[in-house]
């Protein structure tokens, strides 16, 4: 299965209107390239039937007795695709060669003269996945004369720098890369896939690159979106950009050499995006999550009943669940996400007791505290927070961390203030699979909450 997420950006502006400055002339103008030649032509004078390519951008101009000024619009689209392919690593599937490459007759001319040109790839791999698959991944380069270079990298928390973005990016320039036919590929978890993306986005202003997430958090989280980022100033992804790949590949063959803790990890973004608005995939994960972590999210032909399905159709309605929310907002132009649910002390609290929880693990303890305060104001009954709660705990995540303080939730919150517009906005579930952005959660609630989910939960 694939899916394609064609998302735009368009900055708009009114044509600028300077108070006590008389506006002697305003004109608004299309953008026709005739010949290779860019020109503009008035609304009046434009046709649509006029040969040439017409642009989507416009240009306003404006003329005043002090001067002319300009003002320009120019949407930006990006389309990347995210694709289901088993087996990725077998030499007879061509999804990672060819699978980013959206025009069939260019895909076809392509394999064709792969013979007379061979294909060049250069790949970040996160060291523990290098360990595992270099050598398959060596062999499928071979097998398809690929003329190829493998970085093999430690990417963890403690090491997500730009120093580690100028090491990719130095060996990058000496393979000398073609920034157009040419994706670097990171193969790895999270981590790998935020600093591959960051350094791709630099090299030459912006090449293609593909992320292949070998993590069960990765992906159904970091491999759809378009965030890129490294940590600055001990704080998380604090330099970072929002460049998509031009294609993520999911083979979920990769999470069998995947610890439990791991998975369970991945489970925690899986569960975030079933509180905030799919009671279906909370109800599957409460049923058949401890299955799932069992069995490594891997089918099995002779299973019978609903575990057969549960692995495709839980990561199915994760990532449509996830791409519904990001691809309208790619950018985060519009700052009430539901997706934050989760995230509003665990940035704190992850970088805080870093090394000792995993992404997920921190997300979870935030949501688990969350979970208290919408109970707390009326959004939850006592039952389903209890069954929430219970999920939880049966997909091994924690629930209560002794660092998560009053003070830390305080300073979170007055963190969060400076960088989303003065608002809190905070995702709360209403219910179950339901939830709502609100501003106005008072100190009272989120001290009687943080009482009651200490008291209940700080043994779990």
């Amino acid at each position: 299965m694939s899916y394609v997420a064609i998302t735009g950006k368009t900055h708009v502006e009114e044509p600028l209107q300077c108070h006590n400055i008389a506006v002697v002339k305003n004109n608004e103008f299309h953008l026709v390239q005739v010949n290779g030649t860019w020109k503009r032509k008035t609304v009046k004078s434009f046709n649509k039937n006029l040969k040439g390519r017409v642009s989507a951008a416009k240009i306003y101009e404006s003329t005043t007795e002090q001067g002319t000024s300009w003002t320009v619009i120019s949407p930006i689209v990006f389309t990347y695709k995210v694709i289901e392919s088993l087996g990725l690593l077998d030499p007879r599937n061509d999804t990672l060669l060819l699978g980013h490459i959206r025009d069939p007759q260019q895909q076809e001319a392509l394999t064709s003269s792969i013979s007379t040109k061979p294909l060049r790839r250069f790949v970040v791999m996160d060291q523990t996945v290098y360990n595992l698959y270099g050598c398959q991944l060596t062999d499928y380069f071979e097998a398809r004369n690929v003329l190829y270079r493998i970085l093999p990298l430690t990417t963890t928390e403690e090491n997500k720098s730009m120093e580690l973005v100028m090491k990719i990016l130095e060996e990058v320039h000496k393979f000398s890369l073609d920034r157009r036919t040419e994706p670097i590929i990171a193969i790895g978890g999270g981590v790998c896939l935020d600093i591959v993306g960051l350094a791709a986005s630099l090299y030459r202003r912006r090449t293609p690159y593909i992320r292949v997430p070998t993590t069960l958090l990765s992906y159904v989280d970091a491999s759809v979106g378009a965030k890129t980022g490294v940590n600055f100033a001990n704080c998380k992804n604090k330099l970072g950009g929002y460049i998509p790949p031009v294609a993520a590949f999911l083979d979920l063959s990769f999470i069998q050499t995947v610890s439990r803790r791991h998975i369970s990890n991945g489970l925690a973004e899986m569960l975030k995006m079933a509180l905030m608005k799919h009671r279906g995939l909370f109800e599957l994960l409460e049923t058949h999550g401890p299955f799932l972590l069992d069995s490594k999210f891997q089918s099995d032909s002779r299973l019978q009943g609903d575990n057969k399905d549960a692995a495709s159709v839980s990561t199915r309605v994760a990532i449509e669940a996830m791409l519904e929310e990001l691809a309208p907002n790619l950018w985060e132009d519009d700052l009430d996400r539901l997706v934050d649910f989760g995230h509003i002390i665990s940035p704190e609290l992850e970088m805080k007791v870093l090394p000792s929880l995993l992404h997920g693990e921190a997300v979870n303890i935030d949501m688990s505290y969350m979970v208290y305060v919408a109970s707390e104001r009326g959004l939850m009954t006592e039952e389903e927070k209890l069954r929430v709660i219970g999920c939880m705990v049966g997909l091994e995540l924690p629930v209560w961390h002794q660092d998560v303080t009053l003070a830390l939730v305080q300073h979170s919150l007055c963190e969060r203030l400076k960088h989303s517009g003065g608002l809190v906005r905070m995702p709360l579930p209403i219910g179950l699979g339901h939830a709502e952005i609100f501003n106005d959660t008072g100190d009272e609630s989120l001290y009687r909450a943080f009482e009651k989910w200490c008291n209940e939960q700080r043994l779990q």
